[in-house]
């Protein structure tokens, strides 16, 4: 199975960036399907982006579609989440997570399914 850990969280400003990494361990990482998931108190963790085994495809939630880009580097066993034009609505654990049986490419965009997942890392946009 794959170990999954999250970095690059931290505090920053309505309007500012962070890219959030998320290292792998495993051999099988390049056929898993990716995704990133968030977490704010009090709610249920929702989806963010997801990619592909081979980074061909990916998938934004709507709040953050424009604003969010989903990559990964199969060779650095990597997948990053660049945040940009970041909100307060932003505010929240960012966890990294593997599908280890993607279907094709299609793209699951709930929890179901994703099998691995980090230990999540904080990101708060305050001004």
């Amino acid at each position: 199975q794959v170990q999954l850990v999250e970095s690059g969280g931290g505090l920053v400003q309505p309007g500012g960036s962070l890219r959030l990494s998320c290292a792998a361990s495993g051999r099988a990482f390049s056929s898993y399907a990716m995704g990133w998931f968030r977490q704010s108190p009090g709610k249920e963790r929702e989806f963010a982006a997801a990619i592909t085994w081979n980074g061909g495809l990916t998938y934004y939630a709507d709040s953050v579609k424009g604003r969010f880009t989903i990559s990964r580097d199969n060779a650095k066993n990597s997948v990053y989440l660049q945040m940009d034009s970041l909100k307060a609505e932003d505010t929240a654990v960012y966890y990294c997570a593997a599908d280890p049986n993607p279907r094709g490419f299609r793209l699951r965009t709930g929890i179901e399914g994703y099998d691995y997942w980090g230990q999540g890392t904080q990101v708060t946009v305050s001004s």
